[in-house]
């Protein structure tokens, strides 16, 4: 580790042969302090070839490296209110304060670029003290000369498998939707997989020059079991014999353009139709090339192409299927220089996988499979300050996402940067696990609605993020009107949600299932890229400081009614609460255009019961005839309205029935939901006002928590390591959820292991409309596990 202070990527850098290569995006980023070695990985695009020292012309460098990257966050702080009229001042003073978190970056560069690749690290990576570079795959021996002249280092050859499992895992762990599978002729091409918790074993067949087949059965126990020479290199030499074509991607695409029957004999053509004492279809090929011993002219360089390709990928598909069913294995992962996203190669695997394991196996593909090699050597260079103690996010605002295979997108799309593709991941502040009260984590998928096979849903949501673009850009850049570059950031940041977005257009797939929440958690991604860390805070310190002064009201109208009454009253209250959404464009109009709009209108906005899900007997039924719970976890949604009127006379509820409560509250902003240490001044100001709250906190009854997320919805696979540990320990048996991007757009269908509440308000027309209602209609989910 080293210290390489204040180097600074402009945000047009370099140009190169007319080639302008930009790293950062047209963000600012700052490199500072301590920074890891850099890991090179070169070679086959895989990074690894078993059986040889590389493919002759391998075509991708992958650069990994580690920075630390400086950006503004919003802080609150309470106010010392003694000898003061605390009527007229504000609740909490917010400044910006300037934050360095850890980030990992991962280039994909083409090896035209290997000059510029280089230049990069000595100019920002390397100083002084810098010794040697981790370098892995064929390249590493290739351009060993070259690396080690150019930038004065030593090379450190990691071994290539280590650094494939140890990316893999990476990856795994840290990625959701990482894994998918390929459908052939689907709407969607890739069917993303939920992460399992628990990875292992899994089978890696690594295709590069040979085929090499992994077990691995942990993080550091992984066996070659098996592999085979005839893989990437094969496909390339033979189809550069027949088809003359010297470079690998044009061979494929000579390949995507051919049809393999006219050159492979098929089992019709042998029988007359499908043999049906063995149950083989007649369209199954009996011998590849089986045409050309027969058949008197010529065949096209496309169809040989095809062929070619069908006759490897069908032969690995079942060398894998094979090893797989010998070491009782379903998870097969392929990677390697001749995957390379190819549409073709991932339908004759999977089709073959299916074929031999007659479905009982499953091939799968990784998102950033052309990364591992560099994952895993930077990961070995960096064992000391042991990466895998943390959790990892994917950054979406610098991540370049998976480009479509169609023959027809992906060329175009391999220019869109020229030069390379990105892969950023942010280190989050704790790590995060599942929420220990999933019946079954490996089952949980947290989004309701899949917009990658929704089509109308897709364009839908698409539309709608863009129509809001411009409220968004210009609330951002209101939200800090000392800065005298606001203007220009917030413009920046518009452009790159909007570019974002068209991207998602053509290709839905290429940050994994792209549903409401990845939309949401893209634009605040972005916000932050261009230093807009909480747009609504402002906002926030109002709406919590007006709805603190009408809490005593609130409290003393439900102590006046009689049980029954008042349970339904609090009810009303956490759902009129939850009207107040700026990420609702319906009530942001009303809250712009209406500023006296309070708690009591939103009532009147409710739907009449029974409510469109209605669960509500069911739950006061439970209620009037159950125990109390034990401990209740609430997530929390809105500032405001929402958790001072809505949430804390709930809560407030459950204490005096002899519930403890654990309250869930984001880490960090997004819209206008409350986080964690704006819910520490809030709860104090209210337990200063009431008895029942400040001796809970005293006795440690009320509990304040983050979530780990920075999201508007919630992924219940992804919380705070200390949420989880409480939830144990005070034995939660009831989960309350509000909000419609927690309850809603997600989670609607989480299946718990203790009593649920999911409670939110439709604030949207569209998804009001497919649901079956109208806009402010009422979501109440009393749910009870099966026994």
């Amino acid at each position: 580790m080293y210290d390489l202070c204040q180097s600074y990527l402009e945000p047009g850098f370099p140009v190169v042969n007319g080639h302008e290569i930009d790293f950062s995006d047209g963000r600012d980023v700052h490199f500072l302090h301590r920074i890891s070695p850099p890991a090179v990985s070169i070679g086959t695009s895989c990074n690894a070839v078993f059986y040889s020292s590389g493919i002759s012309n391998p075509s991708s460098l992958n650069l990994a490296y580690y920075s630390t990257v400086q950006h503004k966050v919003a802080r609150v702080r309470s106010f010392d209110h003694s000898g003061k009229d605390i009527d007229n001042e504000p609740l909490y003073e917010i400044s910006v304060q300037e934050e360095i978190t850890a980030r990992l970056h991962f280039i994909k560069f083409e090896n035209t670029y290997i000059e510029t690749c280089l230049d990069f690290i000595k100019d920002h990576l390397v100083n002084t003290e810098t010794k040697v570079i981790k370098a892995t795959g064929g390249g590493a021996y290739k351009f060993k000369d070259l690396i080690e002249k150019k930038l004065g280092l030593k090379v450190d050859k990691e071994d290539v498998m280590t650094c494939l499992i140890k990316g893999c895992n990476f990856v795994l762990r840290n990625i959701p939707h990482e894994v998918f599978a390929y459908q052939k002729d689907s709407d969607t091409e890739f069917r993303f997989q939920t992460n399992h918790p628990n990875i292992f074993p899994y089978l890696l067949v690594n295709i590069g020059s040979g085929v090499s087949i992994v077990k691995v059965e942990t993080e550091d126990k992984f066996e070659w079991i098996g592999g085979s020479s005839i893989g990437g290199g094969t496909f390339w030499g033979l189809g550069a014999l027949l088809t003359k074509t010297k470079k690998f991607d044009e061979l494929l695409q000579l390949a995507s353009k051919g049809q393999h029957t006219n050159v492979d004999m098929l089992v019709k053509d042998v029988y007359g139709g499908a043999y049906q004492t063995l149950g083989l279809s007649g369209n199954l090929i009996a011998s590849s090339f089986g045409k050309s011993t027969t058949a008197d002219k010529e065949f096209s360089k496309e169809d040989m192409a095809k062929s070619l390709l069908h006759m490897i990928s069908n032969d690995i598909g079942q060398l894998a299927c094979l090893y797989a069913k010998l070491h009782n294995l379903d998870k097969i992962y392929f990677g390697g220089f001749f995957i390379r996203g190819h549409p073709v190669t991932m339908r004759t695997i999977t089709y073959s996988i299916n074929f031999f394991s007659k479905g009982e196996v499953q091939a799968l593909f990784l998102r950033h499979e052309g990364y591992l090699g560099a994952i895993g050597a930077f990961l070995k260079g960096a064992e000391q300050d042991n990466p895998n103690q943390y959790s990892w996010g994917e950054n979406y605002a610098g991540s370049s996402g998976l480009m479509s295979t169609s023959p027809d997108v992906y060329p175009m799309q391999r220019t869109r940067s020229g030069t390379f593709d990105m892969l950023e991941m942010d280190r989050l502040e704790r790590p995060l696990v599942n929420l220990p009260l999933l019946k079954d984590p490996s089952t949980y998928i947290p989004d309701t609605v899949d917009l990658t096979d929704d089509a109308m849903a897709r364009k839908y949501w698409l539309t709608c993020f863009e129509e809001a673009l411009d409220g968004v850009a210009k609330r951002a850049a209101a939200s800090q009107p000392d800065s005298v570059d606001a203007q220009e950031r917030a413009e920046k940041f518009r452009q790159k949600y909007w570019n974002k977005l068209q991207t998602l257009r053509q290709q839905p797939f290429a940050y994994g299932t792209l549903t409401v929440r990845s939309l949401l958690d893209t634009r605040e991604h972005c916000l932050n890229e261009f230093n807009f860390p909480d747009p609504y805070s402002k906002v926030k310190q109002k709406e919590n400081g007006i709805a603190l002064k009408c809490f005593q009201s609130v409290i003393e109208s439900l102590d006046s009614l009689d049980w029954e009454e008042r349970q339904f009253a609090l009810v009303k209250g956490l759902l009129a609460g939850n009207v107040f959404d700026w990420g609702a464009k319906a009530v942001s109009d009303v809250l712009e255009s209406e500023p006296q709009f309070g708690f009591e209108e939103a009532k009147s906005k409710l739907q009449e019961r029974p409510w469109l899900e209605d669960s509500y007997s069911q739950w006061l039924e439970r209620l009037k005839e159950g125990p109390p719970h034990k401990c209740a976890l609430i997530f929390a949604d809105n500032s405001g309205i929402d958790i001072i009127l809505g949430v804390f006379p709930f809560v407030r509820e459950l204490l005096s029935r002899g519930t403890e409560v654990i309250l869930a509250c984001n880490s960090g902003p997004a819209l206008n939901d409350v986080t964690y240490s704006e819910s520490l001044i809030v709860t104090e100001r209210i337990a200063a006002m009431d008895p029942v709250i400040h001796s809970a906190l005293r006795d440690e009854k009320l509990l304040l928590v983050q979530t780990g997320s920075s999201s508007p919805c919630l992924d219940l696979s992804r919380l705070d390591q200390g949420l989880a540990v409480l939830v144990r320990e005070r034995q939660t048996d009831l989960v309350v959820i509000e909000g419609m991007g927690r309850a809603i757009h997600t989670n609607y269908y989480a299946v718990l292991r203790c009593e649920s509440l999911k409670l939110a308000v439709i604030k949207n027309s569209w998804l009001a409309d497919r649901l079956g209602g109208k806009i402010f209609s009422v979501i109440f989910k009393y749910e009870v596990p099966c026994k």
